[in-house]
């Protein structure tokens, strides 16, 4: 018997200031970072979106666009298991997957109809520039959203405890970079960091400099025992 297709199309696509997967937290709402959803025609359409400024939150389903040629295996490695333990595909949220497709729950701030354009402004995706997105779905809250449900393998949000300190230069060109993008950075910084964003086997050097693209700015940092050191801030000469 042939396998049914299902063919699908973008409705829209993201613009994150997220320039690459490195540093991306692993789940959304875990920083504070303002991204936009731009529909593209025929769904640019206001009727398409009536009614969703009611919601605070919307479900993002989307595709792993970065990641949809890799294929998939039947158990993957989760970082936040350390990169040790081996668990069913199905059991994780790894992008590698039979059908690469996501689903994020981010906060709407606002919904812009500008002629024949239609932009969501949204808070908390963990979404790559660029990435499609599939469709939109207001988030319901007295059924998506569940006190008593369980997952004992990550049953509460992990973040790293230590102070994150900038150095001089970085802490001044962070402050302009703020008032340039109009954006808390500082903030955004020390949430992205807080996740942790290096490789799970790699995480006991702390003398290793690692670097994350945001705004199209090269944020150099070193996690050690004591601190997450942010060293510099630097435009991205990659980009």
């Amino acid at each position: 018997m042939s396998q049914p297709q299902f063919p699908m199309q973008a409705i829209g696509y993201i613009h994150s200031p997220f320039d690459e997967k490195f540093g991306i937290p692993r789940q959304p709402g875990l920083a504070s970072i303002r991204a936009e959803v731009e529909l593209v025609p025929p769904y640019a359409n206001a009727d398409a979106v009536r009614g969703l400024e009611h919601c605070s939150h919307i479900w993002l389903v989307f595709l792993f666009s970065a990641t949809a040629d890799k294929g998939w295996s039947p158990t993957v490695r989760p970082p936040r298991l350390g990169g040790n333990q081996r668990l069913g595909v199905f059991a994780t949220r790894s992008p590698f997957r039979p059908n690469p497709i996501g689903l994020s729950c981010v906060r709407l701030i606002d919904i812009r109809c500008e002629h024949d354009s239609i932009k969501l402004d949204i808070e908390g995706a963990d979404l790559l520039n660029g990435t499609p997105i599939l469709d939109i779905k207001p988030y319901l809250p007295y059924s998506d959203s569940l006190p008593d449900a369980e997952f004992s393998l990550a049953s509460k949000i992990e973040r790293l405890q230590q102070p994150v300190v900038f150095s001089p230069s970085a802490a001044k060109s962070c402050e302009q970079l703020s008032r340039d993008l109009n954006q808390p950075l500082a903030r955004q910084i020390s949430e992205i960091l807080s996740c942790d964003p290096r490789p799970a086997y790699k995480k006991e050097d702390s003398e290793r400099v690692y670097g994350i693209s945001l705004y199209g700015q090269n944020i150099r940092f070193r996690i050690t025992q004591e601190q997450i050191d942010v060293i510099s801030i630097e435009p991205n000469m990659e980009l």
